[in-house]
């Protein structure tokens, strides 16, 4: 059966967010000898040698001259590549993982505003309710974690205030160029502006500590920020930004899940009972609206 423009959207995002569920754990494991910020540069760079295979594979490297999109793309960098990932990860560093996600999730609630609100994106009735489940979802799985309002909640509020600029950008990058043009160029320049970045602030760097943690640095740099993000920006390109960041709203629980079996962290009564709503969340997302 032929999936329609929607459905196939909806599948991107859903695959996007089950790698991304387990790129939490994978850094945290990076960071038994690296910093946050050259687990981050070492990261980006895998990825970039990741797109730069595909775009070769796809012969697209005549892309790299397209103006308008260099343009879109460089936005896109600047508000993503380094802008987003800098303030989630300096964040990390002053607040403890049930506040940061918590905060992480007014992502939804600032795209919502620009898309919805600001650039009066339309959105079904039914989708607009899978959206409000699959975030009461999730704060049924990080309230209980929630303690006080701390600097680096502030650091991941920009962040999720960020990005939503970084999206729309990436949208119109993604009707002028393809994927993996946009994220090898993301990649790449985002690499260097957070090394050069690492190296001013005097970031500790070493050859073993770099092998040491270097298989999780591939998996994050293939798989997490390589082909999660392709999926990403593939259903951006089909759906609206604030439908696939409800999806994404999931990713928490994946994240639980995994923490399980690789961490031993056992997930809470409140975690599990969160179930329902994001499982109903992503049926009404999924329904195909009435004409």
């Amino acid at each position: 059966m032929k999936l329609s423009k929607q459905q196939t959207g909806n599948l991107f995002i859903l695959s996007s967010g089950v790698l991304w569920g387990i790129f939490p754990v994978i850094t945290i494991l990076s960071y038994n000898s690296l910093s946050p910020l050259i687990s981050l540069v070492l990261s980006s760079f895998f990825a970039g040698i990741f797109f730069a295979g595909m775009v070769t594979i796809n012969k697209r490297w005549h892309e790299v001259l397209h103006k308008a999109a260099l343009k879109n793309i460089l936005l896109v960098t600047f508000f993503i590549g380094i802008l987003y990932y800098l303030f989630t990860f300096m964040g990390l560093q002053f607040t403890s993982a049930g506040n940061a996600s918590i905060v992480a999730m007014t992502e939804v609630f600032f795209s919502f505003l620009f898309f919805h609100v600001l650039r009066r994106e339309h959105l079904p009735k039914t989708q607009i309710i899978g959206a409000g489940l699959m975030i009461v979802g999730a704060m049924i799985i990080l309230a209980p974690n929630f303690t006080h309002f701390q600097l680096g909640d502030l650091l991941i509020l920009l962040g999720g205030a960020i990005a939503p600029f970084g999206n729309f950008y990436a949208q119109k990058a993604r009707k002028q160029v393809s994927s993996e043009t946009i994220m090898m160029i993301r990649s790449f320049l985002s690499a260097i502006a957070i090394l050069l970045i690492a190296l001013a602030i005097k970031t500790p760097l070493s050859l073993p500590s770099i092998q040491q943690s270097l298989g999780f640095l591939l998996i994050n740099g293939l798989l997490l920020l390589g082909l999660s993000k392709v999926f990403w920006m593939e259903g951006i390109h089909r759906i609206p930004v604030t439908t696939a960041n409800a999806l994404n709203c999931m990713i928490p629980l994946i994240t639980l899940f995994v923490a399980w079996l690789v961490l031993h962290q056992s997930p809470t009564p409140w975690q599990l009972f969160s179930l329902i709503p994001i499982s109903a969340g992503v049926y009404f997302i999924n329904k195909k609206a009435k004409r």
